[in-house]
C-alpha cells in the first residue's frame, strides 16, 4: 500500500482509493464540461484526469456565475530545486489565472522544511527561496494579478490571523490529521496555521469574504482539510480545492509514486541541460518495452507502465499524437529508445524555453513579492 502524506509519498498511488480516504469528491464528465464552459477552452489536465479530484469547487463556480470572483492560492516550501513534478499544479493555476482573470496569492512558506526537515538551516531555506522564485515566474504569470507572500518575510501579515486559526486546532487535531506523535517541535504543530491563513487573508482585508480555490497535490490535503473545519467559525468560507496527480520518478510508478528531488537520478529539473535530460531518460525511465527489438517488434510495449509514455500524458498536449505513440508502442512500430526520445525532445524544447525566461525573471522578482496589506484590496 501507497504512503501518502504531505511531506512523504511512496509506492503506487492508488487515487480512487485516496478520494475515499480524504473525502474528497471525483471530476466527473459533468463538472469538466462546466469548467470549459465557464474558462471558453478545455486543458488536457481535465481531459486526462490529472487534475481528478475537488472539494467545493461547484459552490466555488455558482459564486463565479453570480459575480464574486474567487482568487487563486498554492505555494512552495523552498528546500531544493524545482523539478518537473512541482510544475504540474502551478501550470494549471497559471491556466486558470489566464482563464479567469483570477488573482493569485502564492505563498513561499520558507521555515516549513526547516522546521520538518533534519540538516535544513533557514539559510539555506532562504538561498532555495530565491532560486524557486525564478521557476514560478518563468511559468509566465501576470505580475499584476499575483502576489508573492513568504513567510518569514510577511510575518506581520500571516501571524495576526494564524493564532485565530491555531486556537480553535487542538493538538490531537494535528496528530490525528498529520500523523505528529509527542516529539513534534512546536514549529512543525503550529505550521499548518501558518498555512491556512492565505485562504482567507485577502478577505480579512477586503472587508468581505472572497472564494479561494487552491490548486494542489493531493498529498497536500490534510493542511487544508483542517483549514476548512476552522474557516467557518472564524466567520470565513471554506476554501475549495482541485486536486492533481503525481508526475512519478523516472524509475516508474510502482517505486516513485511521485518524483522526489532527494534523488537526482530520477528527478528531471528545471535547471537540467539537454545532456542530462537525455541521459536521465535514457538509462534510468522504466521501460514497458521487451527484452529485444524482435521480441518488441512482434509483442509490442506496455504503455500503462513504460515512464516515457506515462510523461507524455502529462506533456503533449496534442490528443491525436499522444493516441499515435500510444497505439504505435503498443504495436511494436515504434521502440522504446524511439519513444524515449519524443520525451527527451518535448522537455528538453520545454527545458530550454523556461530556463530563457527563468534567467530574465532574475529581474522581475521584486515586481511579484507583496510591499503592504493594501494589495489585498484588490481582491
Amino acid at each position: 500500500m501507497a504512503t501518502v502524506t504531505p511531506w512523504e509519498v511512496k509506492g503506487s498511488v492508488d487515487y480512487d482509493r485516496l478520494i475515499k480516504e480524504f473525502g474528497t469528491k471525483p471530476i466527473d464528465e459533468a463538472l469538466h464540461e462546466r469548467i470549459k464552459r465557464l474558462a471558453g477552452k478545455d486543458h488536457h489536465f481535465l481531459r486526462r484526469g490529472v487534475f481528478f479530484s475537488h472539494r467545493d469547487l461547484d459552490w466555488l463556480l455558482d459564486e463565479y456565475e453570480k459575480g464574486n470572483k474567487f482568487f487563486l492560492y498554492t505555494g512552495r516550501a523552498p528546500s531544493g530545486p524545482v523539478h518537473l513534478g512541482h510544475l504540474l499544479p502551478w501550470l494549471f493555476t497559471k491556466w486558470l489565472q489566464d482563464r479567469f482573470k483570477a488573482r493569485l496569492l502564492f505563498q513561499f512558506p520558507d521555515e516549513e522544511k526547516f522546521l520538518f526537515k533534519e540538516g535544513l538551516t533557514l539559510a539555506d531555506a532562504n538561498h532555495w527561496l530565491e532560486e524557486n522564485m525564478l521557476d514560478v515566474i518563468a511559468l509566465g504569470f501576470d505580475p499584476d494579478l499575483t502576489d508573492f507572500l513568504i513567510d518569514t518575510r510577511h510575518a506581520g501579515m500571516l501571524y495576526p490571523e494564524a493564532v485565530k486559526v491555531a486556537k480553535k486546532v487542538t493538538f490531537s487535531t494535528v496528530k490525528a490529521a498529520f500523523g505528529m506523535t509527542n516529539q513534534a517541535n512546536l514549529g512543525a504543530i503550529f505550521y499548518t496555521a501558518m498555512q491556512a491563513v492565505p485562504a482567507f487573508l485577502p478577505s480579512v482585508h477586503a472587508g468581505r469574504k472572497v472564494p479561494c480555490l487552491i490548486p494542489h497535490g493531493i498529498d497536500q490535503d490534510p493542511h487544508f482539510r483542517v483549514t476548512r473545519d476552522v474557516l467557518p467559525g472564524l466567520g470565513q468560507y471554506k476554501p475549495a480545492a482541485i486536486h492533481c496527480r503525481f508526475l512519478p520518478g523516472l524509475s516508474g510508478m510502482a517505486t516513485d509514486g511521485k518524483m522526489s528531488a532527494s534523488d537526482a537520478t530520477t528527478a528531471i529539473f528545471t535547471t537540467d541541460d539537454p545532456k542530462t535530460v537525455r541521459r536521465k531518460v535514457m538509462k534510468y525511465a522504466f521501460s514497458g518495452g521487451q527484452a529485444t527489438i524482435e521480441e518488441h517488434r512482434e509483442k509490442g510495449g506496455d504503455p500503462a507502465v513504460d515512464v516515457a509514455y506515462q510523461w507524455l500524458t502529462f506533456f503533449e498536449e496534442d490528443d491525436a499524437k499522444l493516441r499515435r505513440l500510444h497505439d504505435d508502442y503498443k504495436s511494436g512500430k515504434l521502440l522504446t529508445g524511439e519513444l524515449k526520445q519524443v520525451l527527451i525532445d518535448k522537455l528538453n524544447a520545454f527545458l530550454t524555453s523556461h530556463q530563457e525566461r527563468r534567467e530574465a525573471a532574475r529581474k522581475l522578482i521584486g515586481r511579484f513579492i507583496i510591499k503592504d496589506s493594501s494589495v489585498f484590496k484588490r481582491y
